[in-house]
């Protein structure tokens, strides 16, 4: 059995590296990788290959950045002639980009099952394009494998048949049991000059966090805020660091005392400063749950989340983007669980249980009804 993985960008390098290990394992099935290149840079990608042990995608499609609905169809005529030359038995997607939903079309237009990792996370803003192209990629996939009993709930709630979903637990997870002892060992904390639990870690990418020079001129205020009382590191996005020069932001944030910005890191490195730090201050999806994991406070600059289970169980907590407010929960929070709780089944064998049930689909039915 021919399976495709699908990268788009570099958070499901993570995500398909442990599925791809664990396929390998198996005789019965070939499991290829396809990199769209939604978000590319070639020496990033090189770092994140050789960490987690991937092989160079056995087919790059190149496309690049670009406005939603252009990158979406780019990807789909790109992936469209893999398809037609690889003929996989099945397409495995991860998360929520847009190479998530565009390859689920395209598979499902062939009548090649899908199979979804991460499905049916929520955050019940359809503002946000990763809401849409989780809610459309869920309705098509063929198998549906969830990371927390709210996916469960809400897949349930949208007519989701039980056979179609499984509850496996986080790859994300997968990575980090496997990879934490290694990222301990990296010394860039030390080469920082940082104390271990005595700094914060930043990352700030959203549109709504930094498409709008008022907006972004808010978080470079509340880095300043913060790097009154403690340390921070900033890695910065590639779309924040343009706009930061787009919007003459450079010399302002050159000012602020206690603040080192460095370019995005490998996984290893950005684990171990995750790992060592007193708390996360982000607005990603991904960081909620490995902070969570880690048990280092996160406090996320959003006003929902698709992963509500970081909150309930976990170290997260949401927040308004508010310098004053965001400082002082810095400070109260540096150090200290809230929570102390590892949600269910996020116990690095998650990419175990998805293989197994992959296994099992071929077997007991074939996908024969699609």
């Amino acid at each position: 059995m021919k399976i495709l993985s699908v990268v788009g960008a570099r958070p499901n390098f993570m995500k398909v590296a442990p599925i791809h290990d664990e396929l390998t394992k198996h005789d019965r099935f070939t499991s290829r990788i396809v990199h769209t290149g939604q978000h590319y840079d070639e020496e990033m990608s090189d770092i994140f290959f050789e960490q987690l042990g991937l092989p160079r995608p056995d087919e790059y499609l190149g496309v690049g950045s670009g406005d939603h609905a252009d990158q979406t169809a780019e990807i789909m005529k790109a992936f469209k002639t893999v398809v037609e030359t690889e003929a996989p038995d099945l397409v495995v997607v991860v998360g929520d980009v847009n190479s998530t939903v565009a390859c689920s079309l395209v598979a499902t237009k062939r009548q090649i099952p899908v199979a979804h990792v991460e499905a049916g996370l929520r955050s019940g803003d359809r503002s946000m394009p990763e809401e849409v192209n989780r809610i459309v990629t869920d309705r098509i996939a063929d198998l549906l494998f969830v990371t927390e009993q709210s996916g469960v709930d809400n897949l349930r709630s949208e007519g989701v048949s039980d056979d179609k979903i499984a509850f496996v637990g986080n790859v994300m997870i997968d990575a980090l049991v496997r990879f934490r002892e290694k990222a301990a060992q990296t010394p860039i904390v030390d080469d920082l000059g940082l104390d271990e639990g005595g700094y914060v870690v930043m990352t700030m990418h959203r549109p709504s966090n930094v498409d709008e020079k008022d907006q972004l001129e808010v978080v470079l205020q509340t880095i300043q805020q913060i790097c009154e009382d403690r340390p921070l590191v900033f890695p910065m996005h590639p779309r924040t660091e343009v706009r930061i020069e787009e919007f003459d932001l450079e010399e302002e944030l050159g000012r602020i005392d206690g603040l080192q910005v460095l370019p995005p890191q490998g996984y290893i490195e950005f684990l171990a400063l995750m790992d060592q730090a007193g708390a996360v201050v982000t607005d990603s999806g991904g960081i909620q749950e490995e902070t969570t994991f880690l048990g280092v406070p996160c406090i996320t600059l959003r006003p929902n989340t698709e992963r509500p289970v970081t909150i309930r169980e976990g170290t997260n907590e949401l927040m308004e983007l508010n310098p004053d407010a965001v400082s002082r929960q810095v400070v109260e929070r540096m150090g200290r669980r809230m929570n102390g709780q590892t949600p269910e089944l996020w116990d690095g064998h998650a990419s175990a249980r998805i293989v197994e049930r992959i296994e099992s689909a071929f077997s007991t039915r074939g996908f024969a009804s699609k």
